[in-house]
């Protein structure tokens, strides 16, 4: 009997981790597995903290379950690749111990030290000069200068500066590595030249350029399974360990936007829309950030922070399951009647406005149903996530066929309103799991690479990322024309609020 060559696709994120199997030579997915954590509760307002170590334990756990499931033995593991969710601080101290728990992507804490930071590199056009990006409270720098004026015995024992994927990859190697991709997610990393940029650094800390670990190709392995690694999860050490990167990053290997003229949106706690490209887009807005992909490329990426959260709260407020919640929703015409959701629940980051709370509008005896809420939660999230889409066009990334990603791809009414909101063709992949196969292919691409071969990671994602026909849903040139109107006025309405977010922030703070 031939012995397979497998990979292991990790992709660790703010509510989950899921693990997939895949064959290294068909592609597919012999196994899976998922596990699910909760944030850190009673935090203060914008702060969004999890202890590395649910990280861990749910790799563990995933890993074995998924390689149990594929009926795989340790020997036929090769390569491992782990995606994690982006701009998360994790402190290590000089014996590489979590010092405090991560400060993730959500958290919204940061606003003071984004303005200081902005302030002490010139304004808004000099960081964006700098780095490629603005300076954002979702980004890991601010949150490096956080810890330095709120925790300072903490900032004291700070040796090591990770991102939560690199992390996982520290715990799997012992080395301490960050990759292009994840890295210029920072607003540390100058991303036209892939590098640290020294004026960043040094507004931080004068000392802060000695706690960040090298930045290296994402073709390039991060190590080599270490033997305590190994005994946990059931493997033999020595497996290769590839660079991995950040949820997006990866998302765009395993939907094959390995290319331009691919562009992908992932529909999940938060919403993403990138696009793979052969040098930096800069974004003098600020509005677009100019990533890295892990391909050594650009990524060209817009974030919104609320999507399933949105759905999620109108579908447990009204106690609905998801099948429920989607046929309500598809009762009520497109524009729910003149309900619009506003769906800057969390804040937000595209735009740019941390402080923004969500509204919605246009609430009358008509339109107070379950059916409304649900269709207004869809289309309110839909179009916020088109705000930055046509962002994008206007830098020249175009998108005629979106790749849809994440639990609101799996809803059949979803991907019709994202169709007729984007006005693009939109597909799902035979592979929902974007990240953690992405992960995978990247496992792949590394391994083979590490072997000698001069394989391109086009080659693989053309050989092994297929699309899912059934699902595929053009736009309607009526409900196109209908969405633009309401995109008119959910821009127009979220602009007229933004004068009163911080203050309404404020009064809520001081009546708790």
């Amino acid at each position: 009997m031939q012995t397979r060559s497998l990979l292991i696709g990790v992709d660790s994120g703010t509510q989950s981790t899921k693990t997939l199997v895949v064959d290294a030579t068909t592609g597919m997915v012999l196994g899976s597995a998922s596990s699910s954590y909760e944030l850190i509760d009673g935090l203060p307002a914008g702060a969004k903290e999890q202890d590395p170590s649910v990280w861990v334990k749910a790799l563990v756990q995933t890993v074995r379950a998924a390689l149990k499931a594929a009926h795989a033995t340790a020997s036929e593991v090769v390569g491992i690749g782990v995606s994690g969710q982006q701009h998360g601080f994790v402190p290590l101290d000089a014996d590489g111990s979590v010092i405090r728990a991560a400060k993730l992507w959500c958290d919204t804490s940061t606003g003071a030290e984004c303005i200081e930071l902005t302030a002490a590199l010139g304004g808004p056009a000099a960081v964006i000069k700098q780095v490629g990006n603005a300076m954002l409270p979702g980004f890991t720098a601010p949150k490096i200068l956080w810890l330095k004026r709120h925790e300072p015995e903490n900032f004291a024992r700070l040796a090591t500066v990770l991102l939560p994927h690199d992390y996982l990859n520290w715990w799997l190697t012992g080395h301490r590595f960050m990759e292009y991709g994840d890295a210029s997610g920072t607003a540390m990393m100058d991303v036209r030249r892939r590098r640290w940029s020294e004026a960043v650094v040094r507004a931080i800390d004068p000392e802060l350029e000695g706690k960040l670990p090298p930045i290296s190709s994402s073709d390039q392995p991060s190590g080599v399974l270490q033997a305590s690694a190994a005994k946990a999860l059931g493997l033999k050490p020595g497996v290769v360990v590839s660079a991995g990167g950040g949820d997006n990053m990866m998302g765009a290997i395993g939907t094959g936007n390995t290319r331009p003229g691919v562009v992908t949106a992932s529909f999940g706690t938060s919403g993403t829309i990138y696009a793979c490209a052969a040098k930096p887009v800069i974004d003098r807005k600020g509005e677009i950030a100019a990533f890295c992909d892990s391909a050594n490329q650009w990524l060209p990426l817009l974030c919104t922070m609320n999507v399933t959260v949105a759905t999620e709260m109108v579908r447990k407020e009204f106690d609905l399951d998801h099948a429920q919640f989607e046929k309500a929703a598809g009762k009520v015409s497109p524009g729910s009647d003149g309900l619009l959701l506003l769906p800057y629940l969390e804040g937000e980051r595209t735009p740019n406005v941390p402080d923004g709370t969500g509204s919605f509008f246009g609430i009358r005896p008509r339109t107070f149903t379950a059916g409304h809420f649900a269709r207004a939660a869809m289309e309110g999230v839909t179009l916020g996530m088109n705000f930055g889409l046509r962002r994008l066009s206007e830098l020249g990334v175009s998108a005629r066929q979106v790749r849809a990603t994440g639990g609101g791809a799996h809803s059949k009414l979803w991907r019709q309103i994202m169709a007729d909101v984007f006005n693009a063709e939109v597909v799902t992949l035979k592979v929902s799991e974007g990240a953690a196969f992405g992960a995978a292919l990247q496992a792949l691409w590394c391994w083979r690479r590490t072997a000698g071969e001069k394989v391109e990671l086009n080659d693989i994602t053309d050989a092994l990322v297929s699309l899912n026909s059934k699902e595929t849903v053009q736009p309607d040139s009526s409900r196109v024309a209908r969405y633009r109107e309401l995109q008119d006025i959910q821009d127009q309405l979220g602009k007229a609020l933004r004068p009163v977010f911080p203050v309404h922030r404020r009064w809520v703070t001081a009546a708790v």
